[in-house]
């Protein structure tokens, strides 16, 4: 255990929302809102931002420029193999950021390299020293990572590490590419490092952990025990396959267990549901309810004796607060009586920074609610807030429904939509079920053929009148695109999340030249 009297030292927070966040299958961001999110990322305090993978695609290289032109407050970081022209074109990408930093990786695990790489130990080194000489003749802040690092031998890893860092590299990154480390694993390979790289001093020790058994906050933290000084990681704990690290629940345990671990971030801690909320807003991955610090039920108490308990002192099930997470107190907050100015600064306690055009637009939806609702929670104007904050220009908007479906007959709608001042009205009897039915009449209507990749609804808040969120998938022309819609009725809201993702196709076609 870590002495009492230890001081307590910085850990950096990578995040690599924007890059292995959004290889989560169904992820991807388009390029508004990956600045949306490097906005939200600097404003949570996050000390470097990878912004993506350069050379991956034109799209990428497009977002991690405009990133690094406009973004301020931490460093923007591009990812590169260890060859020529993956760095060369990330430096391009970073060029003008306040703060670059260059990210070179090459696998060094006896698998990858008689499968992948097909390379020797020597070609290994030899390639790994000449990337980070490369970058490093680019920018001062480059960072090596030896891919799938807890899989390779100790005494190679060591001396892969001592090479980077004699080559240039400021920091190295210990990757569990796989998920494949224990704790005591991860921590014995972070102190032998420590111990048996020479110039391990000038360099700071990172570490990448994958979920795949669930061990990344794990790994992570027993990392931050041996001596680790950067953690990477990802809001909501995004990634490929399982995931990796969650940043909420890597910081929060840092802070709640200070006592322990000695260790600190620069994370404005109040930021991190605001973030979670948006990036799950933004990617469509909505958390589930019971995930640490961010989950609906991170902070809530069913049991009597844990209810008793909590009216006494909360400290006695609650070893965090939930407004330093960025959480109100009081849950219940607006009636239909509330005011503009009671909305506003409700928004502003939760996070939401609204302009006074999109304030107006959620004032009258927050009515229309209120006329429905008895109780508005802040989970239903958070709702109300995120459809507004990534609203598309509604080529068409929904009108108007009538539905008749009933066991053993064949579902039957008839649906209006607007397009500017003119009214369509279709009829359609086609349809597994009402809401293919609806979708079917909405493409019939748009004149968009589309194929629903996924559909889900989720209660955004508690009670029978909750509203429902809906979140559609659909394909068109080998594109996904995504939507989402907010109702008290559930066949209301597939309805205006299917628009949404017609909006957004019919957006990006009118964008093209």
């Amino acid at each position: 255990m870590s002495p009492d009297s230890s001081p307590s030292r910085p850990i950096v927070i990578f995040d690599t929302t924007l890059r292995d966040g959004e290889q989560s299958p169904g992820a991807s961001m388009n390029l508004q809102e990956k600045m949306e999110v490097a906005q939200a990322l600097v404003e949570l305090g996050v000390d470097v931002i990878e912004a993506g993978f350069p050379i991956a695609s034109p799209g990428d290289f497009e977002a991690v420029s405009q990133i690094a032109q406009k973004v301020r407050g931490s460093v923007i970081c591009g990812l590169a193999r260890c060859l020529d022209k993956d760095i060369d074109r990330a430096w391009e990408a970073i060029r003008q950021a306040e703060s670059p930093r260059i990210h070179v990786f090459l696998a060094t695990s006896a698998i990858h390299r008689e499968f992948k790489l097909r390379m020797t130990k020597e070609d290994i080194i030899r390639q790994a020293v000449a990337g980070v000489r490369r970058a490093k003749g680019y920018c001062p802040d480059v960072e090596f990572s030896p891919e799938d690092a807890v899989r390779t031998e100790m005494d190679f890893l060591c001396q892969v590490v001592q090479d980077a860092i004699d080559a240039g590299a400021t920091t190295v990154n210990i990757a569990d590419t796989v998920g494949y480390a224990t704790p005591a694993h991860m921590g014995h390979v972070i102190r032998t490092l420590r111990e048996r790289v020479p110039n391990i001093g000038k360099a700071v020790i990172s570490v990448h952990c994958h979920n795949d058994l669930g061990l990344a906050m794990a790994n992570s933290l027993a990392a931050v025990e041996a001596g680790a000084g950067q953690v990477e990681c990802t809001v909501n704990g995004l990634g490929e396959r399982a995931g990796n690290c969650s940043l909420e629940e890597l910081v929060m345990a840092l802070r709640t267990r200070h006592d322990y671990y000695h260790a600190h971030t620069k994370i404005v801690t109040q930021r991190i549901v605001p973030t979670s909320r948006l990036v799950a807003g933004i990617t469509g991955i909505q958390v589930q309810r019971n995930k640490a610090i961010v989950g609906q039920n991170a902070f809530a108490h069913e049991a009597g004796i844990h209810q008793d308990g909590m009216l006494k002192e909360p400290r006695t099930y609650e070893i965090m607060r939930p407004e330093d997470v960025g959480l109100s107190q009081s849950d219940l907050v607006l009636g239909k009586h509330s005011g503009r100015a009671a909305l506003a600064d409700r928004a502003k306690a939760m996070g939401y920074r609204l302009s006074g055009e999109q304030l107006n637009a959620v004032f009258d939806q927050f009515k229309v609610l209120a006329d429905k609702k008895k109780e508005v929670y802040d989970a239903d104007l958070a709702a109300l807030i995120e459809q507004q904050i990534r609203a598309v220009p509604e080529l068409w908007k929904l009108d108007s429904y009538d539905l008749h479906s009933a066991s053993g007959r064949t579902p039957e709608v008839t649906l209006t939509v607007r397009r500017g001042e003119e009214l369509l009205t279709t009829k359609t009897a086609s349809g597994d079920g009402p809401i293919d039915a609806v979708f079917l009449a909405i493409e019939e209507l748009t004149g968009m053929p589309v194929i629903c990749k996924d559909f889900r609804v989720h209660s955004v808040s508690v009670g029978k009148d909750a509203q429902g969120e809906v979140m559609v998938q659909v394909e068109h022309q080998g594109n996904t695109y995504r939507g989402v819609g907010v109702s008290t009725d559930s066949v209301e809201a597939s309805a205006k999340a299917f628009l949404n993702a017609i909006n957004r196709i019919a957006a990006l076609q009118a964008a093209k030249p």
